[in-house]
């Protein structure tokens, strides 16, 4: 069983998260090469407590938080890439409605923490949609009033974690909302009728996520199910507060990771032949290890401005740029980490019976992820101007 957490970086949970990763790195090759979900890592990661990592210990998980998760999620992406991926989909989720419940004590969030805990629900954020950016400002999905609720009807992409999840998280955009068009945040259960999981993962990397399409089709939502909204085009505080400020260092712990495992896997490589002497070696890793503990530095920089409140006193724009900028740099950087090692590992990082191939493909998946490079930069460059981008919802 995991050891539980107070709120700091626990060495016992990254140790147990470290067996685990070098399971999954054993069996990473062939989910991969199948295009299968890591069902079995999911059950691993069951049985030793992580699913219930975020939930607070009065609700029966362990009440870990962002400095305790981080950590976890990059050693485990050690292990497999696409396995931490898609157990953050859940993980990242349970920790913002934990923050928000032990603020407001919320009995429906606190049922849902419950039952997370108790192994009854995991879940999954699904968001995106192709011609959409995935910046939760606007959506196709289209939802409909109806009493009681809505009637919800679209296609999502990128559905990661959908293979194993219970329940998920989706936006839709209410277009006859009273003041105008809203964008409604809503939870579903994945067993309803009108749900439907379409197979059309066959990708480059992170090929174990299985993140397929997900089709909605006059899907009923209760009201109480309905969880935020927002007017469309607008930058939001509570969004900021939750989806923003957890996903982006959880995701760029998960990037962190991988390049991380590619650089272990060099070091063993470059030693094992001899070369630790090499200056051009050593030009190389030392470049790639300052990449990664530049990164790793801004990640636990946001984090002590999210445990402290200082990233929600800078305005709503400026405080998601400033989580955009965390993921960037770790994605990049990660992406940069491994292109380069391709220097001095030669043929052997383009060989599919060696690891590192793996790693390469699924590194580059952080670069598009929300919020991918362009709307960063741009969103970015934009706060760094005083330019304000979009009306904000304080």
């Amino acid at each position: 069983m995991l050891a539980r957490g107070g709120g700091a970086v626990d060495e016992d949970l990254v140790a147990q998260a470290g067996e685990l990763a070098d399971v999954f790195a054993e069996r990473a090759a062939e989910y991969d090469r199948e295009n299968a979900f890591p069902f079995r890592n999911f059950e691993d990661l069951r049985e030793a407590g992580f699913l219930r990592m975020p939930v607070p210990v009065e609700l029966g998980g362990l009440g870990a938080g962002l400095a305790e998760i981080v950590p976890v999620l990059e050693r485990l992406a050690m292990g497999d890439g696409a396995t931490a991926l898609a157990v953050t989909m859940h993980i990242s989720p349970l920790g913002q409605w934990a923050s928000v419940w032990r603020r407001t004590r919320n009995p429906r969030l606190e049922d849902l923490l419950r039952r997370a805990a108790a192994g009854k629900l995991i879940w999954a954020s699904v968001t995106s949609e192709k011609g959409v950016p995935n910046d939760l400002t606007d959506a196709r999905t289209r939802a409909v009033a109806v009493p009681g609720g809505f009637r919800v009807t679209g296609r999502k992409s990128f559905a990661t974690n959908t293979a194993v999840a219970t329940h998920c998280s989706i936006t839709a955009r209410h277009e006859e909302a009273e003041g105008g068009p809203r964008l409604l945040l809503c939870q579903i259960a994945l067993d309803q009728p009108g749900v439907r999981i379409h197979q059309t993962w066959d990708t480059l990397g992170m090929r174990a996520t299985q993140s397929n399409d997900l089709e909605l089709e006059g899907v009923f939502v209760d009201d109480h199910r309905v969880v935020h909204s927002l007017p469309v085009g607008h930058l939001d505080a509570r969004v900021l507060e939750t989806v923003w400020a957890w996903a982006m260092p959880a995701f760029a712990a998960v990037y962190i990771g991988i390049a991380a495992a590619a650089l272990e896997w060099a070091v063993g490589q470059v030693t094992g032949r001899g070369k630790a002497a090499d200056p051009v070696v050593q030009d190389v890793l030392g470049e790639c290890r300052i990449l990664l503990e530049s990164a790793r530095a801004l990640v636990f920089r946001h984090i002590d401005e999210v445990r402290t409140g200082r990233l929600f006193e800078l305005g709503v724009q400026e405080g998601v740029s400033r989580c955009a900028l965390v993921k960037y740099v770790a994605s990049n950087n990660a992406a940069g980490v491994v292109q380069r090692l391709v220097d001095v590992i030669g043929g052997a990082s383009y060989t599919r019976a060696l690891p590192f191939e793996r790693l390469w493909r699924d590194v580059q998946a952080g670069t598009f992820m929300p919020m991918a490079n362009l709307a960063a930069r741009r969103l970015i460059g934009a706060s760094t101007l005083g330019v304000q981008m979009l009306p904000e919802v304080r």
